[in-house]
């Protein structure tokens, strides 16, 4: 009997050091930021941008590979004739191919290599996602699968459920997305559904509703629209807001009525605190978990799985996109359905505004560029309905539809139309309130 009591002393000893020292690597990879070269943001980040910057050639032919594969995959695989929407992204990527090729051999109409066409997709946007996933899937080994997971979703229980209808754990998806990416955020929630911690409502919810841009790409809105004086007021009004929409449309159709046959909690265990019950979870994970080398090979597998399926529609959707923004009265049309908000929130041009929030739907940063002249107050706002709009065609759309969530496009269509307006109702009174105490100008 002692001799069996010191071996599980010594597997939960073990156990609970994987949970600590895998935990705080992924951590660090994912959340801490470093400065290097003056350059001040997560360890992934920096990797991806050390390979893109110097190794530039092998990373476009990585990248150029994946998005040939991603195009092939779905007629090879039969996936194409799954539904209509599959259908037309099959074509698509077929189409990102080709752009890809047009942009990397220079051949083709001069506008589509003006600097926010081409050039702006695929330099930075489809090489960068191309790059973060991958290596991000390898990081995502120590941060989901020993325990970590399972110890902050008993933590923030009591929050989580009763405010945005998710587990716990839905928790880290978030931070992921606003310290890392939606791409990043996708791939964590996708692993997690798959596994069955999800249902499919949790997973819809986590989806369109945490995957936002990162932090680093605020700062780049921020600066377009000269907002970095406040940064603190931008960044924490924009956290607020986009978690506060998310909580409403969990309430509202076609969120609400998504399959939720089963909620996943891990109940606490009669006589332990929360915290207690926390460590055990953790260590119970860690226990069971599979070895680092095969965690580290499934982890990469799905990452390049995704990236595959993500980086040809970004060429493809995004380019038809902002050639619509920038050519055809399409967003005019669809700020005609946000005009009522825009003109309720008192904007000296509601019209121009709700137009530029329209083009959201094409790039999350396309409000910034047309309204980088406007006034304070729909800059402000503009600056946080692009962040928690959360959905757009260039990238995060084709981002969900690539994972095993059964979310479809229409369904994205009216979840982007209701963030966008409630985003745009919820900020206008703190952009009034900013300008009348001077916190911006």
């Amino acid at each position: 009997m002692t001799d069996i009591t010191y071996s599980e002393r010594g597997s939960r000893s073990g156990a609970l050091a994987r949970l600590c020292i895998y935990s705080l690597i992924g951590i660090f990879v994912f959340f801490v930021p470093v400065t290097i070269a003056g350059k001040s943001t997560i360890p992934l980040d920096h990797a991806a941008t050390a390979v893109s910057t110097y190794a530039r050639p092998a990373a476009i032919a990585f990248v150029s590979l994946l998005i040939l594969y991603g195009a092939i995959a779905p007629f090879v695989q039969g996936t194409w004739r799954k539904d209509t929407a599959q259908a037309v992204f099959s074509i698509l990527r077929v189409l990102g191919v080709v752009l890809t090729v047009m942009y990397l051999s220079g051949f083709g109409p001069a506008a589509l290599f003006a600097p926010d066409m081409l050039p702006f997709l695929f330099d930075k946007l489809v090489l960068s996602v191309g790059l973060i996933v991958p290596i991000g899937a390898l990081a995502l080994g120590f941060l989901v699968g020993y325990g970590l997971l399972e110890f902050t979703g008993i933590l923030v229980q009591p929050i989580m459920r009763p405010v945005w209808r998710t587990p716990g754990w839905s928790a880290i998806d978030a931070v992921a997305s606003f310290v890392g990416s939606y791409s990043l955020a996708l791939l964590i929630t996708d692993r997690v559904f798959r596994e069955g911690k999800y249902n499919v409502r949790e997973a819809a919810i986590i989806a369109t509703g945490f995957s936002t841009v990162s932090a680093t790409f605020m700062v780049i809105v921020a600066k377009t629209l000269g907002l970095m004086n406040a940064w603190n007021l931008y960044f924490w009004t924009t956290l607020v807001i986009t978690f506060a929409v998310s909580a409403i449309t969990a309430r509202l159709w076609p969120l609400a009525g998504l399959d939720h046959s089963r909620e996943h909690e891990q109940p606490l265990p009669a006589g332990k605190g929360r915290l207690q019950a926390a460590v055990a979870a953790g260590i119970d994970q860690a226990s069971a978990a599979k070895s680092l080398p095969e965690t580290l090979r499934e982890n990469l597998v799905d990452g390049l799985r995704m990236a595959a399926m993500i980086l040809p529609s970004i060429m493809a959707v995004g380019l038809l996109g902002l050639l619509a923004a920038k050519y055809t009265p399409l967003f005019d049309v669809l700020g005609l359905l946000l005009y009522p908000f825009t003109w309720i929130a008192q904007f000296a041009e509601p019209m121009a505004v709700a137009k530029a929030m329209a083009s959201g739907l094409a790039e999350m940063f396309l409000p910034a560029i047309l309204l980088k002249e406007g006034e304070i107050a729909a800059r402000f706002t503009a600056a946080i309905v692009s962040v928690s709009q959360v959905l757009f065609l260039s990238a995060s759309i084709p981002c969900v539809l690539a994972t095993s969530i059964p979310l479809r496009f229409r369904d994205l269509l009216v979840i982007w139309y209701i963030r966008t307006a409630l985003s745009i109702l919820l900020t206008a009174p703190v952009a009034w309130l900013a300008v009348h105490m001077g916190w911006i100008g």
